[in-house]
């Protein structure tokens, strides 16, 4: 199986409760990040999707979750990383109109909806910190 790296941004807005999440073509929604490019670090790659997804630039801040799939059906073998993620500049537009059909401030109960693959739900995503420290 080939190994793949996905990184995503969390990005909530506290004062109004929500999670900016992303309709991908095909109907899936997550947060916005994508597959990590070769020679690429974890934080660069989300930095880079983010921007590509939505027009926002970001900064990054400590893992709050780490999943894993296998693909069997395309071979692939990967790892999800999310990062919590804050604004720094930028309006929201969709960059890619063929990866991305819409993006949305979503509450917590449809973050949990949309992302049943984290079973504590997104309060234990708002409380989970692990540094992330590139070496080199």
């Amino acid at each position: 199986m080939i190994r793949v790296d996905v990184a995503y941004a969390f990005i909530y807005k506290e004062d109004e409760n929500n999670i900016l999440m992303v309709n991908n073509k095909g109907g899936s929604w997550s947060l916005p990040g994508g597959a990590v490019e070769q020679g690429e670090t974890l934080e660069e790659a989300v930095i880079r999707e983010v921007k590509e997804e939505t027009n926002l630039t970001i900064e990054v801040g400590e893992i709050i979750a780490v999943n894993e799939a296998m693909f069997k059906e395309n071979g692939h073998h990967a790892l999800f990383i999310t990062f919590k993620a804050k604004v720094i500049e930028g309006e929201i537009s969709i960059i890619d109109k063929d990866e991305i059909s819409e993006i949305e401030w979503v509450n917590i109960q449809r973050a949990n909806d949309l992302m049943p693959y984290h079973p504590n739900g997104v309060n234990s995503l708002l409380k989970a910190s692990s540094p992330y420290t590139f070496q080199g």
